[in-house]
């Protein structure tokens, strides 16, 4: 639903807003008066919040009460009246380089760490996926004759993960039956040039060898390692579901909207037990044309197709290798956060791993 507001009206939901996430209180027009500078008297306000209230921006969860913000006041809030903070997309910035240590920890301890300064920084659950296998580095390829004329091509990552391809070998015009042992030597001369050519790549890159450079007596492998390879890359471009590190549940669940333990529960098992749900909503590929862009994605309350947590807001973005979205960043808190801080960090977090992974 569009909802077009005058200039007064977004000022005064934008203060609305403000003030119910700094103090999780239902927000009443002399609050406003006090606290900004609106340049209206105290009634022009309560009539302009009536207005807000019949377009669903905002609601009384009591007669008595003043007003809070509804999800779709929240999302013209996020989309319209605010932008992130640059000086906490700086401070970001600089704790993440500061803190993390590439060369002596693990890969996972530097996404542990980094999801430990996100949680920080926003005030919210950090959540960071572990990186895509496809996109993990070779560390070593070989070919292997698995009987006459089958051939398996194995490949091994840097975590040791493996891919493995079994195709056949098509006869050259003049072979009636292939020696075993000269095949066997030729996969090794072939495994060799493919170890030079492509170890420290990543498995979407094997594609862009360039197989002219195989000496003619060999190019008889090339259709099949051509073939294999593009098998291996569809594979790879397909995303697989990897552990969040999750921190900072603890300090969340502390805050009023928490206070229902069987909402706690539900959240702490969607976090615990249920993360491929989880994972298949944070971890979404921006489109072709938005590639070389830092993209934040904001879903606010019912917005959450998950219903553990339709009463809290997820912002999220993907990191990346190059151009293809390798992990993702998000935070999750209550829709009561603020956002021009969360949406700051969260970006600044994907642009430091996108960068660092490149």
């Amino acid at each position: 639903m569009q909802v077009q507001l005058t200039n007064r009206q977004q000022h005064i939901l934008w203060a609305t807003v403000r003030h119910y996430i700094a103090t999780a209180e239902p927000v009443g027009s002399k609050a406003l008066v006090e606290e900004y500078d609106l340049g209206v008297s105290s009634a022009t306000i309560r009539n302009v919040m009536g207005v807000l209230e019949k377009s669903g921006l905002l609601y009384q969860p009591h007669a008595s009460a003043g007003r809070v913000p509804s999800d779709s006041g929240y999302r013209i809030y996020v989309d319209k009246l605010i932008t992130p903070s640059e000086t906490l997309a700086r401070e970001a910035e600089l704790a993440l380089q500061q803190h993390l240590h590439w060369d002596d920890w693990s890969l996972e301890a530097v996404i542990q760490g980094a999801a430990q300064i996100l949680a920080t920084l926003s005030g919210c659950i950090s959540l960071i996926t572990m990186p895509q296998t496809g996109t993990a580095m070779l560390r070593h390829l070989q070919l292997v004759q698995i009987e006459a004329r089958k051939i398996m091509l194995i490949v091994v990552t840097e975590t040791y993960e493996t891919h493995s391809k079994l195709m056949d070998l098509a006869p050259t015009s003049a072979e009636t039956q292939p020696d075993p042992e000269v095949i066997d030597r030729e996969l090794q001369i072939v495994s060799n040039f493919l170890n030079s050519h492509l170890r420290g790549r990543s498995l979407l890159e094997l594609a862009s060898l360039d197989w002219s450079q195989l000496d003619r007596e060999f190019q008889r492998y090339a259709e099949f390692l051509k073939n294999s390879i593009m098998e291996l890359t569809r594979r790879s471009l397909a995303p697989t579901a990897t552990q969040i590190m999750v921190r900072g549940v603890a300090e969340v669940l502390r805050q009023p909207e928490f206070s229902q333990l069987e909402q706690v529960q539900t959240i702490i098992q969607l976090l615990e037990e249920e993360q491929d749900q989880l994972w298949r909503l944070i971890f979404a590929a921006p489109e072709l044309e938005d590639m070389g862009k830092s993209r934040v994605t904001v879903r606010i309350g019912a917005e959450n197709p998950l219903e553990p947590i339709r009463t809290c807001t997820l912002i999220s973005s993907t990191y990346r290798r190059g151009s293809v979205p390798v992990g993702s960043v998000g935070v999750l808190g209550p829709t009561r956060l603020d956002y021009e801080s969360a949406i700051a960090v969260v970006e600044a977090a994907a642009e430091y791993l996108s960068a660092a992974f490149s």
